[in-house]
Formats: structure tokens, sequence, C-alpha cells
């Protein structure tokens, strides 16, 4: 299993934050229509309440890869991109998941 993490930094800790977390909310249905998806975090800074992690965890990197492809996952992270700061870099990683204790 991979995991694809992300960075994101709302423009503010009130509306555009709560806009992010609500966008990201109604993403799920998006990607419960692909089979290599297998669940999501979406983790948020103590300290600083603008910054967000978002881990998405899949079969394959091949299996993200098809889910970008979408139709209708552009326009959605066009939607979410409108409540972020803007960066230079793509501020996401793909990771192997090594070892996972789910205490949840």
């Amino acid at each position: 299993m991979i995991v694809v993490v992300s960075q994101a930094w709302t423009l503010d800790d009130g509306f555009h934050a709560d806009e992010y977390i609500r966008l990201y909310t109604e993403f799920l249905d998006f990607h419960l229509q692909h089979k290599g998806f297998r669940g999501r975090k979406l983790i948020r800074g103590v300290e600083d309440k603008t910054h967000f992690t978002n881990l998405r965890f899949f079969d394959s990197v091949q299996d993200y890869e098809e889910l970008i492809k979408f139709e209708g996952y552009g326009e959605h992270i066009m939607k979410l991109g409108e409540h972020l700061k803007p960066y230079t870099i793509n501020p996401k990683e793909y990771m192997e998941v090594i070892l996972e204790d789910d205490f949840s």
C-alpha cells in the first residue's frame, strides 16, 4: 500500500479553513469510485491551524494516478485551491506504508 502525502496552508484558520475541510469532506464520494482507494486522513496543525496534511491511501501509485485523471477531479482540486495560500512547488510525495497499527 502507498500513501500520497501532501501539504496545504489555508488563507486563514476560520472561513477558508472551514471551507477547505467541507470541500475535502465532500471529495470522499469521488475517491470511493476508484477500486484502488483504501482510505484517507486529513490532519490539521495544532499550533498553525492553517496547516493541513492530507494522507490518501491506495494500493499503488498507478491507482492514484488513474484517479487524478477521472473527469471532475481537476475541477474539485481548483475549488479546494481557492481557499489555499499559493505555493510554487507541488507539495506531494508518494510513500510506502511499512507498518500500520490501527487504534481507531
